[in-house]
Protein backbone atom coordinates (compact mmCIF):
# COMPACT_ATOMS: atom_id res chain seq x y z
CA UNK A 1 0.00 0.00 0.00
CA UNK A 2 0.85 3.10 -0.82
CA UNK A 3 0.67 5.69 1.59
CA UNK A 4 -0.15 8.91 0.18
CA UNK A 5 -2.33 6.73 -2.50
CA UNK A 6 -6.80 7.77 -1.79
CA UNK A 7 -7.39 4.46 -3.85
CA UNK A 8 -5.01 2.02 -1.80
CA UNK A 9 -6.65 3.64 1.29
CA UNK A 10 -9.61 2.93 -0.08
CA UNK A 11 -9.31 -0.51 -0.92
CA UNK A 12 -8.02 -1.87 1.93
CA UNK A 13 -10.70 -0.03 4.55
CA UNK A 14 -8.82 2.65 5.54
CA UNK A 15 -10.97 5.51 4.35
CA UNK A 16 -14.70 3.55 3.58
CA UNK A 17 -16.54 3.90 0.65
CA UNK A 18 -19.77 2.60 -0.98
CA UNK A 19 -17.99 -0.50 -1.79
CA UNK A 20 -20.06 -3.12 -4.36
CA UNK A 21 -17.28 -5.86 -4.53
CA UNK A 22 -14.42 -7.20 -3.27
CA UNK A 23 -12.28 -10.54 -2.76
CA UNK A 24 -8.45 -11.03 -1.52
CA UNK A 25 -6.96 -8.97 -4.87
CA UNK A 26 -9.14 -6.17 -5.55
CA UNK A 27 -11.97 -4.35 -4.49
CA UNK A 28 -14.88 -2.17 -6.48
CA UNK A 29 -16.96 0.93 -5.02
CA UNK A 30 -19.12 3.52 -6.14
CA UNK A 31 -17.39 6.62 -8.11
CA UNK A 32 -17.80 9.71 -5.99
CA UNK A 33 -18.71 11.66 -9.08
CA UNK A 34 -20.70 9.30 -11.53
CA UNK A 35 -20.66 9.39 -15.15
CA UNK A 36 -23.51 7.53 -15.62
CA UNK A 37 -26.46 5.74 -13.29
CA UNK A 38 -24.15 3.31 -12.20
CA UNK A 39 -20.37 4.35 -12.09
CA UNK A 40 -17.97 1.61 -10.07
CA UNK A 41 -14.24 1.73 -10.13
CA UNK A 42 -12.82 -1.43 -9.96
CA UNK A 43 -9.00 -1.29 -7.99
CA UNK A 44 -6.43 -3.64 -6.83
CA UNK A 45 -5.64 -3.87 -3.48
CA UNK A 46 -1.84 -3.13 -4.40
CA UNK A 47 -0.53 -0.20 -5.62
CA UNK A 48 0.07 0.33 -9.67
CA UNK A 49 -0.09 3.52 -11.23
CA UNK A 50 -1.51 2.02 -14.51
CA UNK A 51 -2.47 -1.15 -16.46
CA UNK A 52 1.18 -1.43 -18.25
CA UNK A 53 3.24 -1.35 -14.63
CA UNK A 54 3.68 -4.59 -14.12
CA UNK A 55 0.35 -5.63 -12.75
CA UNK A 56 0.51 -9.90 -12.53
CA UNK A 57 -1.79 -11.55 -14.33
CA UNK A 58 -3.80 -13.04 -11.15
CA UNK A 59 -4.81 -9.77 -10.46
CA UNK A 60 -5.62 -8.39 -13.56
CA UNK A 61 -8.04 -11.81 -13.78
CA UNK A 62 -9.48 -10.78 -10.39
CA UNK A 63 -10.16 -7.68 -11.78
CA UNK A 64 -12.04 -8.99 -14.77
CA UNK A 65 -13.92 -11.09 -12.61
CA UNK A 66 -15.05 -8.29 -10.42
CA UNK A 67 -16.33 -6.38 -13.39
CA UNK A 68 -18.48 -9.76 -14.42
CA UNK A 69 -19.56 -9.42 -10.41
CA UNK A 70 -20.61 -5.74 -10.91
CA UNK A 71 -22.28 -5.74 -14.19
CA UNK A 72 -24.38 -8.62 -13.13
CA UNK A 73 -24.74 -7.01 -8.90
CA UNK A 74 -26.05 -3.96 -10.96
CA UNK A 75 -28.16 -5.04 -13.50
CA UNK A 76 -26.26 -4.09 -16.36
CA UNK A 77 -25.08 -7.48 -17.78
CA UNK A 78 -27.65 -7.67 -20.60
CA UNK A 79 -28.12 -4.22 -21.19
CA UNK A 80 -24.47 -3.06 -21.91
CA UNK A 81 -21.63 -1.73 -20.36
CA UNK A 82 -18.28 0.35 -20.93
CA UNK A 83 -15.22 -0.26 -19.03
CA UNK A 84 -12.45 2.34 -19.26
CA UNK A 85 -9.01 2.94 -18.12
CA UNK A 86 -6.96 6.51 -18.31
CA UNK A 87 -3.54 6.07 -18.10
CA UNK A 88 -0.81 9.27 -17.73
CA UNK A 89 -1.73 12.48 -18.17
CA UNK A 90 -3.20 12.73 -21.55
CA UNK A 91 -5.81 10.25 -20.53
CA UNK A 92 -6.65 12.81 -17.52
CA UNK A 93 -5.55 10.11 -15.02
CA UNK A 94 -6.58 12.34 -11.85
CA UNK A 95 -5.21 9.37 -9.67
CA UNK A 96 -2.57 7.24 -10.24
CA UNK A 97 -3.42 4.02 -8.98
CA UNK A 98 -4.89 2.07 -11.49
CA UNK A 99 -8.40 1.60 -11.83
CA UNK A 100 -11.35 0.74 -14.27
CA UNK A 101 -14.38 2.60 -14.14
CA UNK A 102 -17.52 0.52 -15.30
CA UNK A 103 -20.28 2.73 -16.18
CA UNK A 104 -24.00 2.06 -17.52
CA UNK A 105 -27.08 2.46 -16.89
CA UNK A 106 -28.43 4.51 -19.55
CA UNK A 107 -27.76 4.13 -23.26
CA UNK A 108 -24.03 5.50 -23.68
CA UNK A 109 -23.92 6.59 -27.58
CA UNK A 110 -21.06 6.01 -30.16
CA UNK A 111 -18.76 8.56 -27.88
CA UNK A 112 -15.80 6.97 -25.85
CA UNK A 113 -16.92 8.62 -22.83
CA UNK A 114 -19.98 8.91 -21.01
CA UNK A 115 -21.33 11.95 -21.85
Amino acid sequence: MKDDCIFCKIANHVIESDYVYEDDLVCAFRDMNPAAPTHVLVVPKEHYATIVDGVPQETLAAMAKAIDEVVKSEGIDESGFRVITNAGPDADQVVKHLHLHVLGGRFLGESLLAE
